[in-house]
């Protein structure tokens, strides 16, 4: 049986749950210890906890809700917790490799610290190399030695040849040392026989002489074959005196550093190669540096670019947590591939490109190594290539730096192939629901790498935990930003804001954010006025400037009703004719405002068109809507007959589409105002979906299209009679603005809430609804009388319509 239309209205208490101030137990904030917005997420903390506990490859973080919950707070306290009890992650250097001619540059891996000193220690020796080398080869001893090997090499081929010309001469053969080589010639009286006297000899003599010509010259060669022997001795033991130099030189600058580094074995084989390669490279210390290939160089070997002799004794410390008493955690904000992973850059080189080990530079994962890395979710996806990488180095556990173009295997310049690095750390995702259920969905890598899932709430529950937990949080905001102290009126005011943002009296917002920003927003207030404490005024005062702030389009179409340009009546009766609400989010601004919705009825095939569908303007979910009132009008009225109605529904003046099912049951009621001819009362506006039974059922944006329709009534004449039809079941969502809770208390306007269509009918048409009888039949004076009447007059109509044409076929 429908209630009275005085029982289907709302008290104003109703409206609006109110936080009394005296309940805090407290005057102001001062007297609060600062709170922890993050122990508001107890699940998503346990989540967090666990997966931080747990040092097990697969056990990353992705950290699911909304912007501004608070998701980063509670993730970075949580690491900071964590990581303080651990120890500072060790330094990455990249060195030359010896053994590779460059192209692949070795890892060291040196406790916390040591990477810094180790470069300063190794800057240190190339600069001291600078001078003591040359000053080795440049002391008379170096001298000294050096010319007794150069005199000892020209020596020996002289006195083989010297023997040689003594021999030659006792034969009467002299050896003539020509541009192109040495030549032989036959001598008498010292003189050389020229070749027309020689020719005149006898033959005899002739022979002779041939025959010692002969001799001498195989002697002459074969002390030739044996120059290049002299000489590569010559060079070797040149090399061995530079060598000994060098070892001299550096013996002990090596012996120093090597004593320093003795308790890492990684770092004493490489100060070993170090010094192997100085040895065996001393003669290139007696090059000059000028300008030119060697000094820019390019080394054929390896096409490692350096510059000067000492380049490659360098240590490149891609990492260094020397100043660092914890684990690593660190937030990369623009996670490109190259951010991530590391890079190799190039330097311009004789109209080349060049590069080499001093060049790598490191990304996010070399940095957070042995500790944390905390990424944006669409931020890593929006760049090419950065989660593919990302997923790749925590499968292998090792980092490998490639470039973008390598990635997708396009050509690149020569470049080099750095050592991996092994890989050790947690890495958090930060991202939205979405994200994560389309992630979850087509990427099977996720649930693999990112086994926990810590899901934050975007409502916490409005209980003396939660209110309190909410002035801890004012508490904490005022001191953090060095506020105005707030006193209980305006923590009581933030908290039922919250509820406000949450929709729901019951509830409270965990969008964090958005309490931070009016909190500060108020104290600027507090400020202005002079006050030394906020109060709610402030707070209020904050509230609507930022509802202010993005009421432009909301002003736009309140001064369009109010000069008739949008057609929205708030008094009379109309046939076919409703004020739905609708609701409207750009940014952070959300409000409502009040449409017209008209239907028509007509003999026809039981259709109900929805106008909205037929020109694409309406989205799914509302056509879906619209076809349940095809289906309570059958199931209420034509259960033994044909509907015979045609009826249109129409958002009137809507350019736009239209999408929900929340404007349903306004819909129902102007059909079926319709069908009957039942004049509804345009002081009401209305807003709820309905089901085929007829059951009013709960929507979105309940307090912002009250409050839509309501300053619609205000601008436009608020003369009491006017008021609102709600779902009962959104009663819960009430937190509406304290203008209209008093409004409604004065008796200006009204709140009804509503649990089925015949409740709402008998609002807006002062009729009741009427119940069926045992028959099925209502009083005749009901609203679903009327109702029923009219369809039986279609369906009565279309009988007749039918034996007509019938008659009409057998004539």
């Amino acid at each position: 049986m429908t209630p009275p239309a005085e029982h289907l209205a709302l008290p104003p208490e109703a409206l609006r749950r109110r936080c009394p101030p005296e309940s805090l137990g407290f005057a102001t904030t001062a007297e609060l210890a600062a709170g922890d917005d993050a122990a508001i997420q107890a699940r998503a903390r346990e989540a967090v906890e666990f997966a931080l506990g747990l040092r097990l490859d697969g056990y990353n973080i992705f950290a699911v809700g909304p912007v501004g919950v608070g998701k980063e707070t509670l993730v970075h306290r949580c690491l900071e917790r964590h990581a303080a009890a651990m120890p500072p992650a060790d330094d990455w250097c990249y060195v030359f490799n010896f053994a590779d001619t460059g192209n692949r540059p070795r890892i060291l891996r040196l406790p916390a610290g040591r990477g810094s000193a180790l470069q300063r220690d190794m800057t240190r020796l190339i600069e001291e190399l600078r001078v003591a080398i040359p000053a080795a080869f440049d002391t008379e001893d170096y001298r000294r030695r050096r010319q007794m090997l150069e005199e000892r090499a020209k020596a020996l081929p002289q006195q083989a040849i010297a023997a040689i010309e003594k021999e030659a001469r006792a034969k009467n053969i002299a050896i003539v040392r020509m541009p192109m080589g040495m030549a032989l010639a036959y001598m008498r009286n010292g003189e050389i026989v020229a070749p027309e006297d020689f020719a005149q000899l006898p033959e005899d003599e002739q022979t002779r002489i041939k025959a010692d010509m002969a001799a001498i010259q195989d002697r002459l060669q074969s002390e030739m074959r044996n120059i290049p022997r002299w000489e590569g001795e010559f060079r070797q033991q040149l090399r061995e005196l530079n060598r000994e130099i060098v070892r001299f030189a550096i013996g002990h600058l090596m012996a120093d550093l090597t004593r320093r580094f003795a308790d890492l074995e990684a770092v004493q084989a490489y100060l070993k190669s170090v010094e192997t390669d100085l040895i065996e490279n001393a003669e290139g210390f007696l090059e000059s540096e000028e300008p030119g290939q060697q000094a820019l160089g390019l080394e054929a070997a390896g096409g490692m670019s350096r510059r000067g002799r000492f380049h490659r004794y360098e240590v490149n410390l891609i990492v260094d947590n020397g100043a660092l008493s914890h684990a690593p955690i660190v937030r990369e904000d623009h996670p490109t591939l190259a951010n991530l992973v590391g890079r190799i850059e190039y330097r311009p080189a004789l109209g080349a490109m060049v590069t080499d080990f001093t060049l790598i530079k490191p990304g996010a994962l070399h940095r957070a190594n042995g500790g944390y890395l905390v990424l944006d979710a669409r931020r890593v996806l929006s760049q090419p290539y950065a989660w593919e990488e990302l997923k790749r180095a925590l499968r292998a556990q090792r980092v490998r730096i490639e470039s973008l173009g390598e990635a997708v295997g396009l050509a690149t310049p020569v470049s080099l192939d750095p050592e991996p690095i092994p890989l050790s750390l947690k890495v958090v995702l930060l991202g939205d629901r979405l994200i994560h259920h389309l992630l979850t969905t087509y990427d099977p890598d996720l649930r693999e790498l990112f086994k926990i899932t810590a899901d934050f709430d975007d409502r916490i529950a409005r209980d003396p935990a939660g209110e309190r937990a909410y002035a801890d949080l004012v508490a904490s905001i005022v001191r953090r930003d060095g506020l105005i102290a707030f006193d209980r009126t305006a923590v009581a005011g933030v908290i039922e804001h919250g509820a406000r943002l949450a929709g729901d009296a019951d509830k409270l917002s965990a969008t964090f954010e958005a309490i931070a920003d009016l909190v500060r927003e108020a104290s600027h207030f507090a400020t202005q006025a002079g006050d030394a404490t906020v109060a709610a005024a402030h707070v209020a005062r904050a509230i609507e400037a930022q509802e202010q702030r993005g009421a432009r389009v909301r002003d736009i179409i309140r001064e369009s009703i109010r000069r008739g340009t949008l057609l929205i009546d708030v008094a009379g009766d109309r046939v076919g004719q409703v004020n739905g609400l609708v609701v409207a989010q750009l940014g952070a601004a959300s409000y409502g405002w009040p449409t017209r919705i008209t239907a028509r009825a007509r003999l026809g095939a039981g259709k109900v068109v929805d106008i909205e569908r037929e020109v694409e303007l309406g989205g799914p979910i509302h056509s879906k809507g619209v076809l349940i009132l095809t289906g309570f009008l059958g199931g209420r009225y034509a259960r033994g007959q044909p509907l015979a109605v045609a009826a249109s529904l129409v958002f009137e003046q809507s350019y736009g589409g239209v999408e929900g099912d929340s404007a349903s049951l306004a819909e129902l009621c102007a059909l079926l105002s319709a069908i009957g001819q039942l004049p509804l009362r345009q002081g009401f506006a209305m807003t709820g979906s309905v089901n085929q039974h007829g059951a009013v059922q709960p929507i979105g944006g309940i307090n912002e299209k009250i409050e839509g329709f309501f300053d619609v009534c205000v601008e436009l004449g608020l003369d009491g009679t006017q008021g609102v039809i709600v779902p009962r079941s959104n009663a819960a969502n009430l937190m509406l603005r304290p203008d209209v809770v008093a409004a409604v208390a004065a008796g200006r306007f009204r709140v009804h809430a509503v649990s089925t269509v015949d409740e709402a009918m008998t609002l807006l048409t002062g009729r009741a609804a009427g119940e069926a009888d045992a028959e099925g039949r209502f009083p005749a004076d009901s609203v679903n009388g009327m109702v029923s009447e009219a369809l039986d007059g279609f369906s009565a109509a279309a009988r007749r319509f039918a034996a007509r044409d019938d008659g009409a076929a057998r004539s």
